[in-house]
């Protein structure tokens, strides 16, 4: 309810103006958000008593965050894209609504509209000289049915845990496929095995994980999208089980569930009807979907991605 302006205090008098109450225009439901916030950052400002020249370093730390274009890079390091989830589950467990293969966050490095393959792809360039990785499995429904059509849609990182756009000495769509499943609901890849990363040690991100004494590093990991007509959207990622951070993710997004095993092949003869000439990995996950109750739950949420 809105204040006699006679009756307000001047802080409650600014936030209101500053955040639009007061104006015809705009959204409302944006106004109260922006009006929370601000009273959020006023009250904090007043309990820590913090200091000119501590506020302007963090105006100054925005901008350079922006710069950088590590913002999302920073929410995942916070726990908020995690957040997201957890708060997605909660509605889930508070409707009774039927869950599959758990979510977990997607972070900011897809790219849209990798190549495009019935069943298999091949996923490397064949650049690094690296452990070969053969990830495969199905998507099935709630009953185990096999899902046909589905598009498993998979990116990566290298050796050196870069991804490819946003690591210029890589090809085009290295390291990402998207693999549509036949009538049996499988797909397979030929790939390497991918290693953790770090955040940028000279960027913002790390700065601020630096100063709350934290890393900035993530265990070894494959993400994914996968979609079918009549289903729900997909959005999740496997870690590879044996990593140093597997439970110290900084960003949060290890579930026991989405742990994968990688498994060293040496029989010769899977190897050769794989066409891999040598000893590799084998890593396998299936994945399970739950049917849509409306159209828009096919889809996966909007966000700004590179090429979409």
């Amino acid at each position: 309810m809105s204040k006699n302006p006679a009756h307000q205090s001047e802080l409650e008098t600014l936030l209101a103006i500053s955040s639009g109450l007061n104006a015809d225009g705009g959204n409302d439901r944006f106004k109260n958000i922006m009006h929370q916030l601000l009273s959020d950052l006023c009250q904090t400002i007043k309990k820590f008593d913090i200091t000119d020249e501590e506020f302007w370093v963090a105006v100054n730390y925005l901008n350079e965050l922006g710069e950088r274009k590590e913002a999302a890079l920073l929410a995942a390091g916070l726990g908020l894209e995690h957040y997201l989830d957890m708060r997605a589950d909660e509605k889930e467990a508070a409707a009774g609504t039927d869950v599959g293969t758990p979510r977990t966050i997607e972070g900011p490095l897809y790219v849209a509209n990798a190549p495009l393959s019935d069943g298999f792809a091949r996923m490397d360039d064949g650049s690094e000289n690296a452990e070969t990785m053969w990830l495969h499995g199905s998507v099935t429904d709630l009953d185990g049915k096999p899902v046909a059509g589905a598009i498993v849609d998979i990116w990566h990182a290298n050796t050196l845990g870069g991804y490819s756009f946003f690591d210029p000495s890589q090809s085009e769509y290295n390291l990402r496929r998207r693999v549509k499943t036949g009538a049996d609901g499988r797909y397979a890849v030929r790939s390497i095995v991918p290693c953790g990363y770090g955040c940028p040690p000279d960027g913002p991100t790390q700065k601020l994980l630096t100063g709350l004494g934290r890393h900035g590093n993530r265990p070894a990991h494959v993400h994914f999208f996968v979609s079918a007509p009549g289903f729900k959207h997909l959005t999740t990622q496997i870690n590879l089980n044996g990593d140093q951070y597997l439970w110290d993710d900084f960003a949060f997004a290890t579930r026991e569930e989405l742990i994968a095993d990688p498994v060293k092949i040496t029989d010769a003869t899977l190897a050769r009807e794989r066409d891999i000439n040598a000893p590799h990995t084998e890593v396998s996950f299936n994945f399970s979907l739950v049917k849509a109750a409306e159209n828009t739950e096919e889809l996966r949420g909007k966000r700004s991605r590179v090429k979409e």
